[in-house]
């Protein structure tokens, strides 16, 4: 079926279908009564009647017909309203956003949407009389974002026609002396059914008609009342192994990218889906046994093709599809407690029929992002990182012992009491999880598949911390922070603190004495980590109060010294050097804000409580410029380029401590809308300017690195900081230079402190 345009959705008169449901509505009441009295009336009397010779079979048959044609003409135009009546509600809600992004967004955004035909549109920037035309990549980005969403509100709108063209055609079957074909109680019901008809062609599914499998499962991936039935259509957890296994493997195993990528919306569709499904809060939801079900054939082959030489286990099948949705811990910590007991257990026991020999495959994990999908371990910690209750009740709460079919063993505990010291053993074997020919004699790509156990580690701690999925959209609001994920947070903390040799990475080998560790991957995510907590950081830096250097939520507990380590080794990496960079600048310039602004008791000086605001945030920056050098100069692991590169992709951190911090903020000053904005980009563009400047070129090495321009860096961003605090302020101008001064020396001095903190701890 052809796609609708974008005219089409936003200006089609959905007036006209209300009437129709309005309608058929009379219809069905009016039905209704005529049937009911042609079975009171009309049947009941020739049920009564004596009748002889033909009447006997012709007429009293005519007359059951008759009445059943009234029962059926009753529910066919029952369906046919039901079908009408949620395809109107659902196009009202499209329609509604679809002007929402027209006629709000677009021009708050001083951009034009065009319809380009089929289903597609394209952004552009009108050009205005005195306008230079020059727009940044970020405003790029956002116009596209935009089209993309529309262009995704046309794609639904397009879906729900189609649906209810189809299910109208099987209501009316074609046959006009005759009612009672398909009927359906919803949309939903329609849907399923169609589904559920292309599932059974499995992996004999055209390209089109995967397409429209996945379109169906998009738009319908977090309503209950669609995965619920889905899912119990395929026949209960083995069939569900059955159908992903036998649609990724076909998906996977060869060289058609136009079906890999069918394969890969499927995957992260069903896995949605299947999170839906089985969350107790939903109603419905599958039932309980489920779980249990699918932990039971974990262990157990999953016969994919008959006769098979070789079938995979059911985790390594049910990992493709957990490391998609946002699962509740009652489904997802069972299946991913008893995986990682498997894995501890034998870690080898799902790699011995990982098939090799050949040019990697995506297998299970059709998207291909960290492993072929052999081990199912990467993918529970994936999933873990997408569903960050389950994760912080995995990692907080006391290890539950599981026996080999996956039920609970009430006579024994698990041995061990924290899944996060199990997987910081220096010696956890992580496996290689690649289907690729001669992986072991490829050394780099051999490193490369042992980080994705580590990296998804990182993403699961991610979620348990922040309360969001690792990989959640930028603008996702921040979440308090609950005492469990503080207290989480600062067992993360000492641990790595403690041994940073786990995290650290020599590259080249040039210094003897610093061997690479096994968890060097995950601090990526360590530095999200860290700059989610920032207050907790800088108020750990001088033993600061709480009301002074607030914390979003619960408080995470941390020692100054294991800060430090940590600090030191996590910065090593330029994505969570720039991370925290960002959200040390952000933090800071509310603390700036708060202590020239906010009304005081207080008979300390305005410029000594602008020092104590500057002072942290500056060791914190001093820090970061020591761990850039060691990266750049002595492990060789990062260039400058690198730690500049990943600057932009982590200037979100600022709109998420800007945003924590609105709560305090707003009393006092009007932080929201444009004005919000505005300090955003501000700090956004003083952080990326900072950045530039810390560069650790080689020829500091000879000079002891005390002159890197990551101290220039942190005067010029507390200088930004205190001029955006007067902007604000009520304070008299003669008094502005003195602020400035007092916080660009703190800031000088505190850098260096912290620098020299760190570099006294340097390996040589």
């Amino acid at each position: 079926m052809a796609s609708l345009t974008f005219t089409d959705v936003a200006e089609v008169d959905l007036g006209k279908l209300g009437s129709a449901v309005s309608d058929w509505k009379t219809a069905v009441d009016n039905l209704k009564t005529l049937a009911g009295n042609a079975k009171s009336g009309l049947l009941a009397t020739s049920d009564s009647a004596r009748w002889a010779g033909v009447n006997a079979t012709v007429t009293r048959d005519f007359v059951g017909k008759t009445v059943k044609e009234f029962t059926d003409a009753h529910a066919q135009a029952e369906t046919i309203w039901k079908l009408l009546d949620d395809a109107h509600s659902e196009l009202l809600k499209i329609q509604k956003s679809m002007k929402t992004a027209i006629e709000v967004d677009a021009p708050a955004m001083g951009v034009k949407i065009e319809d380009i035909g089929g289903g597609a549109v394209r952004w552009f920037f009108p050009h205005v009389r005195g306008d230079t035309d020059e727009r940044t990549q970020e405003q790029r980005d956002a116009a596209q974002a935009l089209a993309d969403r529309i262009a995704g509100l046309i794609a639904h709108a397009t879906e729900i026609d189609g649906s209810v063209t189809r299910a109208l055609g099987k209501t009316h079957g074609g046959d006009a002396h005759n009612f009672g074909h398909s009927n359906y109680t919803s949309l939903d019901d329609a849907q399923v059914e169609r589904q559920l008809e292309l599932a059974a062609l499995g992996p004999k599914m055209t390209d089109a008609q995967l397409a429209e499998f996945n379109s169906h499962m998009k738009y319908n991936a977090k309503d209950p009342d669609f995965t619920t039935a889905f899912y119990q259509g395929l026949g209960g957890p083995e069939k569900t192994l059955e159908f992903y296994g036998r649609m990724s493997i076909d998906g996977t195993g060869g060289d058609d990218k136009a079906r890999l990528a069918l394969t890969q919306e499927l995957q992260r569709t069903m896995g949605t889906a299947l999170a839906t499904a089985t969350d107790p809060d939903n109603k419905p939801h599958l039932p309980a046994s489920w779980g249990a079900e699918f932990r039971k054939l974990g262990t157990q082959p999953i016969e994919l093709e008959p006769g098979a030489m070789n079938s995979p286990y059911g985790y390594q099948v049910l990992g493709g599809l957990l490391r998609y949705g946002n699962y509740d811990p009652e489904f997802l910590n069972p299946i991913a407690e008893h995986v990682t007991q498997l894995h501890r257990d034998d870690p080898t026991r799902f790699m011995l029929n990982a098939p090799m020999g050949s040019d990697d495959i995506y297998g299970f994990n059709p998207s291909g992002k960290l492993g072929s999908g052999n081990d199912p371990l990467n993918s529970v910690l994936e999933a873990l990182g997408h569903s960050p209750e389950a994760s912080e009740k995995f990692f907080t709460d006391t290890p539950t012992k599981y026996n080999e079919d996956g039920t609970v063993d009430k006579n024994n505990s698990a041995g061990f009491s924290s899944y996060l010291d199990e997987f910081t053993k220096e010696d956890f074997q992580w496996n290689i999880d690649t289907n690729a020919a001669n992986v072991m004699a490829d050394e780099e790509n051999t490193a490369d598949a042992l980080n994705d156990g580590p990296n998804a580690l990182g993403h699961a701690l991610e979620a348990a911390t922040t309360g969001r999925p690792y990989d959640s959209d930028d603008t996702a609001d921040a979440i308090p922070h609950s005492e469990k994920a503080a207290a989480l947070t600062s067992r993360i903390v000492q641990l790595f603190g403690e041994n940073p040799g786990l995290l650290q990475h020599n590259e080249n080998g040039d210094l003897e004495d610093a061997e690479t560790g096994p968890l060097y991957a995950m601090r990526d995510s360590l530095g999200d980590i860290t700059a989610e907590y920032m207050g907790d950081f800088q108020r750990v830096v001088y033993a600061e109060s709480g009301d002074d250097f607030p914390t979003f939520g619960a408080p995470a507990e941390l020692r100054m010294e294991q800060a430090r380590s940590f600090l030191s080794v996590v910065g090593q990496d330029p994505d969570a050097y720039a991370a925290i960079t960002s959200s040390q600048q952000a933090y800071t310039s509310q603390q700036v804000d708060a202590a020239i602004n906010t009304p005081t008791q207080s008979e300390a000086s305005i410029d000594g409580r602008v020092r104590g605001a500057v002072a942290p945030g500056a060791v914190i920056a001093g820090i970061m410029s020591e761990s850039r050098a060691d990266a750049v100069i002595d492990y060789h692991t990062a260039s400058d380029q690198e730690f500049n590169d990943a600057a932009a992709d982590n200037a979100k951190w600022v709109n998420r401590i800007v945003g924590m911090g609105t709560g305090a903020v707003g009393e006092r000053v009007p932080i929201a809308g444009e004005l919000l904005g505005w300090v955003s980009e501000d700090i956004t563009e003083s952080v990326l300017k900072s950045i530039e400047q810390d560069s650790a070129a080689e020829a500091q090495k000879e000079a002891g690195r005390s002159y890197t321009g990551g101290r220039e860096a942190a005067i010029l961003s507390s200088e930004d900081a205190v001029n955006r605090a007067l902007m604000n302020s009520d304070i008299h101008p003669d008094t502005y230079d003195d602020l400035r001064r007092a916080a660009k020396t703190e800031a000088g001095n505190s850098h260096d402190a912290g620098a020299s903190w760190q570099r006294a701890t340097d390996p040589s």
